[in-house]
C-alpha cells in the first residue's frame, strides 16, 4: 500500500502538477497469497508413499509352566512351606473346582476363582508334618510312664474338656460353634458322701448320665472359648461345694419328706431283719440305730432283695421291676423260680 500527496496550482481547478510518494507499505501476506495463486499445483492422483521398513516381530522363548517342570522327588515343604492362597503354577496336580451343568467337567486350576476363595492345607502334608514334629521334639518332654493305659489316664486326669475347630469358606476364619466347650467328669471320681452325692445329682439334673457315670457341662453363652471354659469350671466347682453344704431344714427332714426311697431307713429292712432273726431262733429287740447299722450281708440273697425293692419304689411298677422283685423274693425265701418244674 502507497501514500500519495497531490499538489495543485492556485487558480487552476483539478490540475495536478506534482505527485510525491512519501512511503510504501508492503504486505507480506498479500504477496504470499498472490504467489500461491500464480503457482500451478499439479494434481497427484497416485501419491507415492515412502517405503517404511517392516518391523520384524521378535520371537521370545516361552518357558513351560512351572508345574510341568517340577521333579517328582522334590521337597514339597520348600515349595509350599506355609498357608497361602492357591497358585496354579506351584501345584503339579490336575485340580478342578466349580459348578458346571451336568455332563461337563469342572473348570481347571488356572484362572479358577473358586480355588482361590477357600483355604487350603497343601502345606500340611505327612512329610511336612513329620519334619515339623522332629523340629519341635527338642522342646517337648517325655510321656509319663505311669500313663500307659486309659484307666491310668482317667485316674490321674478325670476331667475331660472337648472343643471343636472348624475350617470353612467364609470372609472370617472364625466359626461361632468353636466357642462351645464340653466339660465331662465321672461322678465316682468326686469325693462325695451319700448326702453330697444326692444333692449334687439334684443340682446337675439331666446333665448326669447314669449309664456312663459322666457329668457333662456345656458352656456356650460367652463369645470366647476361654470364657466358656472358665464358666464351665465355675459351674463344676459351685455344684461340688454346694452339695457339701447342709442347711438347717435338711436336718429336720423325715422319711416322709425324702425325694427317693431309702431301703436302709424304711420298714422293709426291719421286716427282713426280724424275719431272719426269728428263723434263727433269736429275739428281734434292736434299736433304730442298730437296725440302720445292721449288716445285711449276713442274710443270704438280701442284697438282691434290697436292689429289687428300691428299683420298684423309685422307678415305679413295670413288667421289668415286678419280675425282678418276684425273682428276688423267691431266692430270699428259698423257693424255686417261677415256671420251673
Amino acid at each position: 500500500m502507497s501514500v500519495l500527496i497531490k499538489y495543485a496550482k492556485p487558480g487552476s481547478l483539478g490540475t495536478v502538477f506534482n505527485v510525491q510518494v512519501l512511503w510504501r507499505l508492503n504486505s507480506t501476506s498479500a504477496e504470499t497469497a498472490k504467489k500461491d495463486e500464480e503457482e500451478f499445483r499439479v494434481l497427484d492422483l497416485f501419491k507415492k508413499r515412502d517405503k517404511q521398513k517392516k518391523r520384524s516381530a521378535r520371537r521370545t522363548d516361552i518357558q513351560p509352566d512351572r508345574a510341568d517342570r517340577m521333579a517328582t522327588d522334590q521337597n514339597w515343604g520348600n515349595v509350599w512351606p506355609g498357608p497361602k492362597s492357591f497358585h496354579p503354577s506351584s501345584v503339579p496336580l490336575p485340580l478342578r473346582q466349580g459348578y458346571v451343568p451336568k455332563g461337563q467337567a469342572p473348570p481347571g486350576k488356572k484362572a479358577n476363582a473358586e480355588l482361590i476363595k477357600i483355604p487350603n492345607f497343601l502345606h500340611l502334608t505327612p512329610p511336612a508334618i513329620k519334619t515339623q514334629c522332629e523340629a519341635i521334639k527338642q522342646f517337648c518332654t517325655e510321656w509319663p510312664k505311669a500313663l500307659n493305659s486309659e484307666e491310668s489316664i482317667e485316674n490321674y486326669y478325670p476331667l475331660e474338656v472337648i472343643t471343636s475347630d472348624y475350617c470353612h469358606a467364609s470372609p472370617s476364619i472364625r466359626n461361632p460353634l468353636s466357642r462351645i466347650v464340653n466339660l465331662r467328669v465321672k461322678l465316682s471320681t468326686l469325693n462325695l458322701d451319700k448326702h453330697a452325692r444326692d444333692k449334687f445329682l439334684r443340682l446337675v439334673g439331666d446333665r448326669y448320665d447314669e449309664k456312663t457315670d459322666l457329668v457333662t457341662f456345656i458352656a456356650d453363652r460367652c463369645p470366647m472359648r476361654k470364657q466358656n471354659l472358665d464358666y464351665a469350671n465355675y459351674l463344676l466347682t459351685a455344684c461340688y461345694h454346694e452339695s457339701w453344704s447342709v442347711e438347717d431344714w435338711e436336718r429336720e427332714k423325715s422319711e416322709e419328706d425324702m425325694e427317693y426311697y431309702d431301703w436302709d431307713n424304711n420298714a422293709s429292712k426291719r421286716s427282713l431283719i426280724d424275719w431272719y432273726m426269728k428263723c434263727n431262733g433269736e429275739e428281734a429287740s434292736l434299736t433304730d440305730e442298730e437296725y440302720k447299722s445292721f449288716d445285711i450281708s449276713k442274710v443270704p440273697n438280701a442284697d438282691a432283695y434290697k436292689e429289687a425293692v428300691s428299683s420298684l419304689m423309685n422307678d415305679g411298677e413295670s413288667d421289668a421291676t415286678l419280675k425282678k422283685y418276684g425273682a428276688a423274693v423267691r431266692k430270699l425265701l428259698g423257693l424255686p423260680d417261677k415256671g420251673a418244674a
